[in-house]
C-alpha cells in the first residue's frame, strides 16, 4: 500500500520537478505560485537537486531563460500565474513554434483590473492559442502526477512541444493534501534522460527560429498545428503507462456518474470536485446528471467529447473565464463549435462562475442545471451565476 504524505500542493509540484531531475529552473516570484520556486531554490541549495537555479527579473525573462536552456539541451522548468503568464505571452509562441519541450506550472490567477490575486482561468484562456499542450488538474495528486507526465510527453520525439499544467491558485496551490508519492527509481524507469534532437553548440553552429518570409511562414504554422494535434495519442499512451505504474488513470475527458445520464456538466480544474458533490445531490433528487471533467484543453479532445455527450439531452458548460463581448466562456464556445455539425447533440448552455476567486458552491452548479433544463425562454448567449443583486 502506498504511503500518503501530507504536503502543500505548491511544494508537491517542486518535489515532482526534483524527481524529474531537471537541469534548469527559471524563477520569478508572483502570487500564488511563489512557494513552488522557493522550495525548488531550497532543493537546489541543499544539494537535493543538481540544477541551475536562475532568478530572473521578470516572467518575460523566465521564459527567455527556458528557451535558451532548452536550445542547448537542458530539461527546464518554470512556473507562473496571472499577470506573469500575460507578461510571458510573446515568448509562449516562440517556445512552442521552436518545439522546445519546456514544462510550466500555471497556478491560475485572474487578470486585472481591478487588482485581484485570486483564482479563475482568465490567464490561461488569454494564452489558449499559444501552441502549447495544456492540461487541467483538480487536486494535488493530479498536479504531482501531471508534472512528471508532462516531461515524458513533451520530450517524446513525436511531440517535442512545451506543456502547461494548470492548477487553481490558492484554493488548490496552498492546500495541504494527502499525496501518494512515487520513488525516484520508478520515475527513472518512466522518464529516461532527455536526449534532445537538435542543440545549439559553438562547435556545430546552427540557426533556430530564423526569419521567415511570407512564402514559408504559413507552412511552418501548418507543421506546428499538425504536431499539436498528433500529440494526442502520445499523451494518452503516456497516461496509460503512468496508470500501469501507479494505478492512477487519466483521460482527455473523464466522466463521473455518466451511466444513464441525460444531463451533463462539463468543467475544468478544481470546480470539478465541487461539481461531483452537486451531481451526487442531483442524483438523490432523481435527476440523471453526470459530470465531464475536461483534462486536456490543447489539443482539444473533439472525438472524445462527441462520444461522451451523444446520449445527453442537456449539456451545462461551466467556465471560469469570460470571453468579453463574445459568446460567454472559452470552453463553452469550443464545445458548442465542436458539436455544431453533429446530427444529434444535446442542448448546450453556457455559464460563467467563480471569477476572481468568487466561491462556487454545489448550489450554484445545481442552479445551472435548473436553468439549463427549465422551460424559460432563452434570452442571452450565456448566464453569469453568483452575481450579487444591487440593493
Amino acid at each position: 500500500m502506498t504511503k500518503r504524505i501530507g504536503m502543500e500542493v505548491s511544494l508537491a509540484l517542486s518535489e515532482a520537478v526534483k524527481l524529474a531531475d531537471v537541469d534548469c529552473v527559471a524563477a520569478y516570484p508572483i502570487t500564488p505560485q511563489t512557494h513552488t520556486v522557493e522550495h525548488l531554490s531550497e532543493l537546489v541549495a541543499d544539494g537535493h537537486l543538481d540544477a541551475e537555479f536562475i532568478p530572473v527579473e521578470s516572467e518575460h525573462s523566465a521564459m527567455s531563460v527556458c528557451i535558451g536552456a532548452a536550445a542547448v539541451g537542458a530539461r527546464t522548468f518554470t512556473s507562473t500565474a496571472g499577470p506573469g503568464l500575460a507578461l510571458m505571452h510573446e515568448l509562449l509562441f516562440i517556445a512552442s513554434a521552436m518545439r522546445f519541450p519546456i514544462v510550466m506550472a500555471v497556478v491560475n490567477r485572474t487578470l486585472s483590473a481591478p487588482l485581484n490575486i485570486w483564482n479563475d482561468h482568465s490567464d490561461i484562456m488569454a494564452s489558449r492559442d499559444c501552441g502549447w499542450i495544456q492540461v487541467f488538474v483538480e487536486n494535488g495528486q493530479q498536479a504531482f502526477d501531471q508534472t512528471i507526465c508532462a516531461y515524458r510527453i513533451a520530450e517524446d520525439r513525436q511531440v517535442l512541444l512545451p506543456v502547461a499544467v494548470n492548477l487553481d491558485g490558492f484554493s488548490l496551490s496552498h492546500m495541504v493534501e494527502p499525496l501518494a508519492f512515487v520513488s525516484q527509481e520508478l520515475v527513472n524507469r518512466f522518464l529516461p534522460a532527455y536526449q534532445p534532437l537538435y542543440t545549439l553548440h559553438p562547435d556545430q553552429p546552427m540557426t533556430m527560429g530564423a526569419f521567415a518570409m511570407p512564402e514559408i511562414f504559413m507552412e511552418t504554422k501548418k507543421v506546428h498545428e499538425v504536431a499539436l494535434r498528433q500529440a494526442k495519442p502520445v499523451i494518452q499512451k503516456v497516461w496509460d503507462e503512468w496508470a500501469n505504474l501507479t494505478g492512477r488513470q487519466y483521460q482527455p475527458i473523464e466522466g463521473y456518474r455518466m451511466e444513464g445520464a441525460e444531463i451533463g456538466i462539463l468543467a475544468a480544474g478544481g470546480v470539478c470536485e465541487v461539481a461531483m458533490g452537486a451531481v451526487d445531490r442531483l442524483r438523490e433528487q432523481g435527476k440523471a446528471a453526470g459530470l465531464l471533467k475536461l483534462r486536456l484543453w490543447r489539443p482539444f479532445p473533439f472525438e472524445e467529447l462527441r462520444q461522451m455527450v451523444a446520449k445527453l439531452k442537456t449539456l451545462v458548460v461551466v467556465d471560469r473565464a469570460l470571453s468579453t463581448g463574445g459568446p460567454g466562456g472559452p470552453i463553452f464556445s469550443e464545445v458548442r463549435s465542436a458539436l455544431y455539425d453533429e446530427q444529434k447533440h444535446p442542448q448546450v448552455s453556457g455559464f460563467i462562475a467563480g471569477l476572481g476567486g468568487r466561491d462556487v458552491p454545489p448550489e450554484h452548479i445545481m442552479e445551472m442545471v435548473t436553468r439549463a433544463t427549465g422551460a424559460q425562454e432563452k434570452k442571452e448567449e450565456f448566464t453569469m451565476i453568483g452575481i450579487r443583486e444591487r440593493g
